[in-house]
């Protein structure tokens, strides 16, 4: 009988945190194309509608930030259930903003959350998962941003034909259901065994390890043994290191942090994320019929991609996602740019938001369209669910929550930017900006080739070997299936060998 509680339950109810990116990345796309929105709020363009949607960005670099203090103190269990709190006030100053400015209050503070949820979510997912699937576990916070963008789109695509500014108010307020689900039912939900043993909470640790890898809670079970041997192994040599700031930019460390950093960057510069922003910008500068509608297609490309990172990234690895991705998403971006270059020419229309049109030229429309399409598909499969396994399985626990804080602050950092900018560059250099992504794409590529090693079925406490073997990452690594030095440890310890570990036996029952 499956166990009701178990990493996978666990792991996809924390989730929850991700499905408010979602609902996040899509609290504006569906809503600035309409008519309700812009009278009410006084027709916002440019830097201005910029500034709309890159509220919550600034929010979440606030918030990444702070999840490396409250992380480690708080847990990141209990963190994250303050964070549901921000973003329930955040959603009800949204939802009953009478001016930009109470919007933009709401939407930063909502942003602390996702800051917060961003960060900790995947260390808390990662921590828990066995080394083997950890890819598979990570990547449903992924899923859950795709299933959040997409619920919150429809959402907000029915509330489109309300005649009153309930069309945006009501998709605003709902945003607060999967918190409080969220809050909830994080009281059921163990602490992280990884934290417990940083705060030296030994036989706490042990039991949830073997809560987590058994349906016994067998604390005698050999993997379980060997994983918290490999731990506390760990743990003592960390313990010969300072836990700080100044280590991150250690001569040791600043590779995995500027990797993580990079990473986290990277998936913003290729475009993606800005393109779903303004989608409905996009088509409707492309002439595309009903671009409401056309952009929910978009929502449901991005959420089937995610399915096979789910089912496959631990045999095909982050490394080779991380390339295809980069190479994939330059192709569409160039080819975006390139349509809209060819067949495109000015808007005489003045005050909107796009100054560039697709006119009478149905097959390129189309092409466009699918090209984003395609892009969502190529996104989904690479950077969208990467970044989130990355990162976190990159750092050294002493560290982790400040490696993974700042990465992710990173992330929200340069979707500001883009968020900012981007209503400003349809309007000035138009086409010519997905050129600019396209480029980025390549540059991506170029240093994830260079720089970023494969960490697909190693375990946590390996990734010093991974990352300090002094042999370039194109040669090493690319073909390393799972380790297993942590299976040959259980049998050890089956057998008997590990004589000095006996003493493990004498917490049976504790």
């Amino acid at each position: 009988m499956v166990r009701l509680l178990n990493v996978y339950s666990i792991s996809a109810f924390i989730a929850l945190g991700g499905m408010l990116i979602g609902f996040d990345i899509s609290s504006t796309a569906g809503v600035v194309g309409t008519q309700r929105y812009q009278s009410y709020y006084d027709n916002p363009l440019g830097v201005r509608q910029g500034g709309i949607t890159g509220a919550m960005a600034a929010g979440s670099v606030i918030g990444a930030l702070s999840s490396s203090a409250l992380g480690d103190w708080l847990s990141r269990k209990v963190t994250i259930q303050l964070g549901t709190v921000l973003w329930c006030i955040g959603a009800s100053l949204q939802a009953s903003s009478t001016s930009v400015t109470m919007l933009v209050i709401g939407r930063m503070v909502s942003g602390l959350c996702i800051g917060m949820t961003s960060a900790l979510v995947p260390i808390y997912q990662s921590e828990i998962a066995p080394h083997k699937i950890r890819g598979r576990i990570v990547s449903l916070q992924h899923c859950a941003i795709a299933l959040g963008m997409m619920i919150q789109y429809f959402i907000q695509y029915g509330c489109s034909f309300l005649n009153s500014t309930a069309a945006f108010r009501l998709p605003w307020a709902l945003q607060t259901v999967p918190a409080v689900l969220l809050f909830i039912g994080l009281f059921w939900l163990p602490l992280s065994p990884r934290w417990l043993a940083t705060k030296g909470r030994w036989d706490d640790m042990l039991r949830v390890l073997a809560f987590l890898r058994t349906s016994t809670s067998d604390i005698n079970d050999p993997l379980v043994l060997a994983e918290y041997k490999e731990i506390e192994e760990q743990m003592r040599i960390e313990r010969e290191e300072l836990s700080s700031y100044r280590e991150l930019f250690s001569k040791k460390m600043r590779k995995r942090l500027f990797l993580g950093m990079a990473v986290m960057a990277w998936s913003q510069l290729c475009g993606f994320n800005s393109l779903l922003f303004f989608i409905v910008y996009i088509f409707d500068s492309a002439t595309i019929s009903n671009p409401l509608l056309a952009a929910s297609i978009l929502y449901i490309m991005f959420l089937g991609g995610s399915i096979p990172t789910y089912l496959w990234n631990d045999r095909w690895g982050r490394r080779t996602s991380l390339l295809v991705g980069a190479l994939s998403l330059a192709f569409w971006m160039y080819l975006i740019g390139g349509l809209f270059a060819r067949f495109g020419e000015p808007n005489r229309v003045e005050n909107q938001p796009f100054t560039w049109l697709v006119v009478d030229h149905p097959a390129a429309s189309r092409c466009i369209q699918a090209s984003s399409y395609l892009a969502a598909v190529s996104f989904a499969m690479s950077f969208g669910a990467v970044k989130w396994i990355y990162c976190p399985e990159i750092m050294p626990l002493r560290i982790r929550t400040k490696g993974v804080g700042i990465a992710v602050a990173t992330n929200w950092a340069t979707n500001l930017v883009l968020a900012v900018a981007m209503p400003a560059l349809l309007r000035t250099i138009r086409w010519r900006v997905f050129f600019i992504f396209g480029s980025f794409g390549i540059a991506a590529f170029i240093h994830i080739w260079l720089k970023a090693p494969e960490t697909k079925q190693r375990t946590l406490e390996e990734m010093d070997e991974i990352f300090e073997h002094g042999e370039p990452v194109w040669r090493s690594f690319t073909g390393v299936h799972y380790s297993a030095r942590l299976d040959a440890l259980a049998k050890e310890i089956e057998r008997d060998r590990l004589n000095n570990f006996v003493s493990i036996e004498s917490l049976d029952g504790v």
